[in-house]
């Protein structure tokens, strides 16, 4: 293990807090290959996207505003709101949705019971949840085919309507490499990542230095006054514009959802130091090849001469490309782990994929789902212009609901004055709203895709979690009384049998129906019982001390609660391990697991539409088998049915 790789495994909050000065650098350039892959690979279809709004005769005139809005976007986005604010709101060192979610807590309940159910606030929340899966199939769509589409500059060949398919093709195959590598963890090639990602802002900021020196008027474009000016006197179009903008900002979510990796600071020294001047400065670069020479139509190639420096600057993008694909992907299956522990979302297959770093992970169906959904939009849209048109949906809508968790955090958990928190949070929203609004009308051009994907994995979010609920409450909550387990145990009427047993119980409180099935059918128990009950708790990760409890209920039986966080996967075997070394009578090669088999029966009277509980049902049928979530030898397993109505 590197010393960086080291220090991360080792530290707690924020791996850059006490790091010396050789791994600050290291968690630096790591940082900029997972955090802002995405956000960095921004100018090779931005620029392009924003000049299309303009007329030929005043793009260059038009390009300051252009400039003007880019550069105060990033200045107020990604600088004030993410860097300055939002990553100071990290749930145990950890960033993303459902760190600012459980740290607003977002709990609502009513008088009758105190569980957690879907209302208002937690659908918000859900749904900016579910806009990242959107985004993490289109942000490798769009740019690598921006990549790809370099190749035009090439020669001849890609130049011509004769290559359009050729470069869709390329695009795809790249895309289907970059999901069939995943199997192999992101460690094969993330010891590359960073280097490739400063080389990639060390020349695309070396470009913009060198056009900026042939028309420094450029710099103008600091002035706000030019983006207003620019949107003032384009009203129809003003909307078409700053969505246009937004694609500068796209990855600003990465930067918070990715923190657990780096720390706070670690992240906050990459972009100043590195990705936010590269980038800038090849905005600017852009800007002033627009200058000279409007009639551009892709100036962020057409930065470097045709012929072979096109086709190496190409080559450097693809890899760019390949990053940031990487970048979401990677975030993509952190959610759904999260989602999952959380009780969220069914459960899944989830690989890990590297012994060192526990957040390497690796979820088959949702890379297979997002191949199929990335790979069928390169081929339906074809072409990035096209595609742009379904970005920035995702992007902004998420930024909306981070501001309203943030608020949120401000409240219940920092304690902020309402006149505080409402007085920095309006002017996020603000600016997110707007920029939300001006991505809208794409809707009919493409934007519906990421919304219907979104509005999808909300359908499945909130089903699985209303359906739980409601198990919850008709099997595990009040219908089944508590019984004296001791008295039951040493019932002339049951036989004690060599040997141990593990009862998989949802609650850590009560008599396991798996049990007493068990006592019905067979009215005999072993000697040694464990009602095993495992939680996850809305923090990251649990200290090791505070993984398990164990109580004793007398006559060889007892109950043990297991913790995790919710970017912690469960194991059976090593809290089994810890019963065994606090003196529990449990042999874990010989002991036995009783699981209860939900069988979903609809037409009953749960709180849910009929077409949810058919859908539960479905999705019931197919999650993964607790018995394999645990990874539990099968031979060592007895389930035992439970019809629900729901």
């Amino acid at each position: 293990m590197s010393e960086t790789a080291r220090f991360m495994h080792s530290s707690s909050a924020d791996p850059s807090s006490h790091a010396p000065s050789a791994v600050k650098l290291g968690l630096c350039v790591g940082a900029l290959g997972v955090v802002f892959g995405d956000i960095g690979t921004s100018p090779l279809y931005t620029m392009k996207e924003c000049l299309a709004t303009l007329r030929l005769d005043e793009r260059a005139e038009g390009v300051l505003g252009v400039l003007s809005l880019i550069f105060w976007a990033l200045i107020l986005v990604v600088c004030v709101k993410y860097i300055w604010f939002i990553l100071r709101a990290d749930n145990h060192g950890e960033g993303g949705i459902f760190a600012l979610m459980a740290l607003g807590h977002v709990k609502e309940t009513d008088d009758r019971k105190t569980s957690r159910r879907i209302g208002p606030s937690l659908l918000v929340m859900l749904f900016g949840a579910a806009l990242l899966y959107g985004d993490s199939a289109i942000t490798p769509a769009i740019t690598v085919l921006s990549a790809a589409e370099g190749l035009r500059g090439v020669n001849d060949y890609f130049a011509s309507e004769d290559a359009h398919n050729t470069i869709i093709l390329i695009a795809c195959v790249i895309l289907a490499g970059i999901f069939w590598v995943q199997h192999k963890g992101t460690k094969l090639i993330g010891d590359i990542f960073g280097p490739v990602m400063m080389i990639w802002f060390g020349v695309i900021g070396a470009l913009g230095i060198w056009h900026i020196w042939q028309a420094p008027e450029i710099f103008q474009a600091l002035n706000p006054m030019h983006g207003v000016r620019l949107i003032a006197t384009h009203p129809h179009g003003a909307a078409t514009l700053l969505g246009s903008v937004v694609l500068a900002v796209t990855g600003a979510e990465a930067i918070y959802a990715d923190m657990g990796h780096f720390g706070r600071k670690a992240i906050a020294r990459a972009w100043l130091w590195f990705a936010f001047p590269g980038l800038l400065l090849n905005y600017f670069g852009q800007g002033a090849y627009v200058i000279n020479h409007p009639g551009t139509t892709n100036p962020f190639f057409d930065l470097v001469p045709e012929g072979w420096p096109q086709g190496a600057l190409t080559l450097l993008s693809i890899a760019a490309a390949i990053i940031a694909s990487q970048a979401v992907i990677s975030g993509a299956f952190s959610l759904t782990r999260s989602a999952i522990q959380l009780g969220y979302f069914p459960r899944l297959r989830v690989m890990h994929t590297s012994a060192e770093q526990a957040g390497q992970i690796y979820v088959p169906l949702i890379n297979m789902s997002l191949a199929i959904l990335a790979i069928g939009i390169v081929a339906m849209f074809g072409s990035s212009e096209r595609l742009a048109a379904a970005y920035g949906i995702a992007v902004t809508g998420t930024m909306v609901v981070t501001t309203y968790a943030f608020y949120l955090v401000t409240q219940r958990h920092w304690h902020w004055p309402l006149w505080k928190s409402l007085s920095l949070c309006s002017v996020f929203i603000v600016i997110d709203v707007a920029l939300f609004a001006s991505t809208l009308h794409k809707f009919t051009d493409g934007g519906w895709l990421p919304m219907l994907i979104a509005a999808l994995v909300v359908a499945i979010m909130h089903t699985w979690k209303s359906g739980r609920n409601e198990i919850q409450e008709k099997i595990y909550g009040g219908a089944i009384t508590e019984l004296e387990l001791s008295q039951v145990a040493k019932s002339k009427n049951i036989v004690r049998v060599p040997g141990s047993a593990v009862f998989m119980v949802a609650t850590p409180k009560g008599t396991p129906l798996a049990l007493l099935h068990h006592l019905k059918a067979n009215k005999c128990l072993q000697q040694t019982v464990v009602l095993l009950t495992i939680g996850t708790v809305e923090v990251p990760t649990i200290d090791e001390e505070e993984r398990m409890t164990l109580e004793s209920l007398g006559e060889g039986v007892w109950r043990a609660v297991g913790r995790y966080g919710y970017m912690e996967s469960p194991s059976v075997s090593k809290l089994i391990d810890r019963i065994k070394a606090q003196g529990v009578p449990v042999n874990p090669q010989s002991t036995t697991y009783y699981f209860n088999r939900e069988m979903i029966i609809t037409g009953g009277n749960a709180k849910m539409f009929e077409w949810q509980k058919s859908l539960y049902a479905f999705l019931s049928r197919n999650a993964r088998p607790v018995k394999d979530y645990y990874q539990i030898q099968p031979t060592q397993i007895i389930e035992i049915g439970l019809p629900v109505q729901l």
